[in-house]
């Protein structure tokens, strides 16, 4: 390149500093309120001002004066499909949960009103969740035997579901949502499917009439209960109980081959209750070994504030359960409710839903009710009946109303095995084997993490999936921050983009400049390994120079564009290198830094220490001052600095 063709770079501009308060306002505003949920309270009057802030921690306030008949048709139908399944699937995850099952109709009747109210959702069915049900009674069940003592066991779960709540509402109210992200949708795929798997296994205790059972979720101590009493085992059951399954199934299986026939799989799990009980009554079943229900109390919630047993000896283990719990609750609901709103293009506000979480959660506890979320099932049978708004969980709360008030007799001869048999062909909609599939051809790493959380729920237990799914999520993250990737850049032919060899095998190494870019900000974790990274690039590049004679390396170009910041270790990292370039008669020139990054450069005296003239804003202006040094003057980089381009910063 002749010295005809050196353009005048562009300069680097130094953004000007900002003052202390100023930037951690800026900064504490990304990092909590990405959204700008102040935005609409601009340059309103106060009276306006109230109103909004009302409409936004109530929803119900916003939408409900544009409310029409039309839509109150469409949530009615939703509304009454949901009751259907909501009443049995009550009854089947309290049991889950070891808890009467009328605390599962409890738990589908305030929760609802209270999400309706706050929740920002249309189409999310608040109800029990048979994950955790599942960690409710894993958790509570290691201290306390809910056989023999199931009134403290009781305390403890409306008291988990108190704090679950209190949990989730702080993290609505503190902004503090994006702990939740750090639960991978690799991580939820595992742990719901090993849950699901778990939670399969527990009901072979209903499905072959199983007295006695042990409370270990693992895969050896199921079986091995199973196994070990097989003298106990009833035909009658096991039969009735595959003949529902199958049902079931089938039913699911039609509803998927057509939308049109969702009612029928929505249906099924009422139908098969009254199926089942008519039958248990028509041949007093019940005295042959089919277990039933039996008494179901009448009446709507009793209060339950004095039940919460803050004194208890055991309240850490109701707190590590709240939290838990509340932790998955969250993951899925704000999850499946995000889903049905991309269909139907609208926005949830996360936040929002952890305080509506949260709410009805302090206020179901207070009321007999345990941790409620918002199911895929309830909420995908909600979606594709039309529901238009959050008044389908109130036709639902009334219903089921309706049924603690005058239907909860006709339960009595409900079998037990028909509640297994409900729960075992929900769960394995859960076991999402296509998902897991997808991952292994996307990201391994990802599928490790699956099959982690997944194997160790179904070997270990509910606690010990997760903890291995949470620790290999986070030791990804280490892994990016402290193991950053480095390319080395090349020229496309025929144009002035440089990018990866390795991307674009085509592109041209640029004679005697090895161009560097480094692929993630530069912090203390990760500084010692890039200072040793690029001494190697840079011992391996003068290597494979010298074995083929061309021509050797004069300038090393740093592409730092996605080095978003950068710490006093990273600043030291690159003082380093260039004190290792200068000690191999080498010449570091850096290309496109951001802004963060040059003000602190240009703070600790880098800048003035690398020299003004050797930082430019692209890579291709970098390679074309490198080649007018190499080509105009003197190849010595040394000597190439009395010619140097004028200052470009």
């Amino acid at each position: 390149m002749g010295n005809a063709d050196y353009e005048c770079p562009h300069p680097v501009a130094i953004p000007a500093s900002k003052p202390l308060f100023k930037s951690l306002e800026s900064s504490l505003k990304e990092t909590f309120f990405p959204d700008d949920p102040f935005r609409p309270f601009k340059n309103q009057p106060l009276s306006k001002k109230v109103v909004l802030g009302l409409q936004y921690f109530v929803p119900i306030l916003e939408w409900a004066p544009r409310y029409t008949f039309e839509f109150f048709k469409s949530d009615l139908i939703a509304g009454i499909t949901i009751a259907s399944l909501a009443v049995p699937q009550g009854i089947s995850y309290a049991s889950l949960a070891n808890l009467p099952p009328i605390f599962g109709l409890y738990s589908s009747f305030v929760p609802p009103l209270v999400y309706a109210m706050l929740g920002s959702s249309r189409d999310l069915a608040v109800g029990t969740v048979a994950v955790a049900s599942l960690l409710i009674s894993s958790l509570l069940g290691k201290e306390v035997n809910p056989n023999e003592n199931p009134k403290l066991y009781l305390q403890l779960a409306l008291t988990a579901t108190f704090f679950a709540g209190l949990f989730q509402a702080s993290l609505g109210f503190l902004r503090l949502g994006f702990i939740v992200d750090f639960l991978s949708h690799a991580t939820i795929v595992g742990f719901m499917g090993g849950a699901a798997t778990v939670v399969c296994l527990q009901q072979l205790k209903g499905l072959l009439g199983l007295v006695n059972f042990t409370h270990e979720t693992d895969l050896s101590s199921v079986m091995r209960s199973v196994f070990s009493q097989t003298h106990q085992w009833r035909w009658e059951s096991g039969v009735l109980g595959c003949c529902f399954l199958f049902f079931l199934l089938l039913t699911k299986y039609f509803s998927k081959k057509k939308a049109a026939f969702f009612w029928i799989n929505a249906m099924a799990p009422l139908t098969s209750v009254i199926l089942g009980s008519v039958l248990v009554y028509l041949t007093h079943a019940e005295k042959h070994g089919v277990q039933v229900i039996g008494h179901l109390k009448k009446g709507l919630n009793p209060p339950s504030v004095s039940d919460l047993a803050f004194g208890s000896p055991y309240l850490m283990t109701a707190i590590k359960t709240g939290i838990i719990t509340g932790v998955i609750a969250l993951a899925e609901g704000v999850a499946v409710g995000r889903s049905f709103a991309i269909f139907k293009n609208y926005h949830i506000d996360g936040n929002k839903e952890m305080i509506a979480f949260g709410m009805m959660n302090i206020a179901g506890s207070c009321t007999s009710c345990y941790l409620t979320a918002g199911p895929f099932s309830r909420s995908a049978v909600n979606f594709n009946a039309g529901c238009k708004t959050a008044v389908s969980n109130i036709v639902m709360a009334t219903a089921v109303m309706i049924t603690l008030l005058f239907l909860t007799p006709l339960f009595f001869y409900t079998p037990l095995v028909v509640l297994s048999s409900i729960i075992m062909a929900a769960m394995l909609g859960l076991i999402d084997y296509e998902a897991a599939i997808h991952l292994w051809k996307i990201d391994k790493f990802d599928f490790l993490v699956c099959m982690g959380a997944y194997l160790g729920v179904v070997f270990g237990s509910v606690e010990i999936g997760l903890v291995i799914a949470v620790t290999l999520s986070l030791l990804r993250v280490l892994l990016f921050v402290a193991r950053p990737r480095t390319f080395i850049l090349g020229n496309i032919p025929n144009s002035k983009v440089f990018r990866s060899v390795d991307q674009y095998p085509t592109a041209n190494n640029v004679p005697g400049v090895l161009i560097l870019q480094i692929d993630a900000p530069i912090y203390f974790a990760n500084a010692n390994y890039l200072r040793e990274r690029i001494s190697r690039w840079i011992y391996e590049e003068e290597e494979k120079l010298k074995a083929s004679g061309e021509t050797s390396l004069h300038y090393i170009i740093l592409d730092i564009s996605a080095v978003g910041s950068i710490d006093t270790s990273g600043i030291s990292m690159l003082e380093e290198v260039k004190k290792n370039a200068d000690r191999k008669g080498l010449k570091l020139v850096l290309a496109n830094p951001r802004s963060e990054v040059i003000k602190k450069l240009d703070k600790s005296k880098f800048i003035e220490n690398i020299g003004q003239e050797w930082i430019y804003l692209t890579v291709g202006e970098a390679v074309a001052a490198c080649n007018f040094m190499l080509h105009s003057c003197k190849p010595n980089p040394a000597a190439a600095e009395l010619h140097a381009p004028e200052n470009n910063v």
